[in-house]
């Protein structure tokens, strides 16, 4: 079987997103090259920021915060996974596995020479981008995490609420990204904007990476990801680059909150963290134009 390219005019006259598709071939050993997509606003010679995607997500989440960072004076870099958005899909849901995520993501900040950016680590954002952080740190400046961990099979309370929320997303007939969205805000999003999150997945043939997504986290103690991130979390315990949490409020002091990383990495000393109010799991909804400015802030300061 070969590769799903979404068409392309599944990406025409969605709602506040005008942006101009960049690509780049990524190497895989099973299907050779691979085409990754990714937003490039602003000056190619300003300081970058990369924006990286959620769960069941493409980079249709940052149409509101891009338009603020380049105003800013920042590049401003949002890749789509292999599996979704404009990037390619694969046509079995084995054909992803958190490793390679973990090296497509590589290839293409390599392929971009990517380095001393402000990485904005949005939940799988930050278990890829916490993963490439110790093992390849010259990609990041500074680090912001956003309702997120270093995953690394290790007990949580949290883990039974995510098996159950994992059985539940799995069992319906169609795998739910817009719904999945607008149950996870406080602030209601549009019917339009609802589907313009499925856009990029015609049919049930295409999901097959959002599908694939909550089953490769390595959350089980025999995981083929849990040695080589507990390798790169001993790693983040001598990380002196700036490090900034911003939480939805309703996480701090749970499983799911900023506590571990903070406690952790050097570099969260002394910087501006904020529990945001009126937020819900996908933050970047309910509070694009705060994080956007307060990301501003932390890059200017650090």
């Amino acid at each position: 079987m070969q590769v799903l390219r979404t068409p392309d005019e599944r990406f025409n006259d969605l709602p506040d997103y005008d942006f101009a598709p960049h690509y780049v071939e990524v190497p895989d050993d099973r299907y050779g090259r691979l085409r990754m997509h990714y937003i490039d606003q602003g000056d190619a010679n300003a300081p970058a920021i990369l924006l990286t995607p959620s769960q069941g997500c493409w980079v249709y989440m940052y149409r509101h915060m891009i338009p603020i960072l380049v105003e800013a004076g920042f590049r401003t870099i949002a890749p789509d996974y292999i599996g979704f958005g404009r990037s390619d899909k694969l046509p079995h849901e084995t054909d992803y596995t958190f490793q390679r995520h973990i090296d497509w993501l590589k290839s293409l900040l390599n392929q971009l020479e990517i380095h001393d950016a402000t990485g904005f680590l949005f939940d799988w954002g930050g278990f890829l981008g916490l993963r490439i952080a110790a093992e390849e740190p010259h990609h990041f400046a500074r680090l912001v995490a956003l309702n997120t961990q270093l995953p690394t099979g290790d007990p949580s309370s949290g883990h039974a609420w995510f098996r159950n929320w994992r059985a539940e997303m799995l069992a319906k007939e169609v795998f739910p990204q817009g719904e999945m969205v607008a149950t996870g805000v406080k602030t209601p999003i549009s019917a339009e904007e609802i589907a313009a999150y499925d856009a990029p997945y015609p049919d049930q043939s295409y999901r097959s990476g959002p599908r694939r997504f909550p089953m490769i986290l390595p959350i089980e103690l025999d995981d083929p990801a849990r040695p080589t991130n507990l390798a790169a979390w001993d790693r983040l315990a001598e990380c002196n680059k700036p490090l900034l949490t911003l939480f939805s409020a309703d996480f701090i002091g749970s499983s799911m909150g900023p506590e571990k990383l903070l406690e952790h990495i050097p570099g969260a000393a002394g910087q501006p963290h904020a529990a945001i109010q009126n937020a819900g799991f996908y933050i970047v909804e309910d509070a694009g134009p705060e994080l956007a400015q307060r990301v501003i802030e932390f890059a200017r300061a650090s």
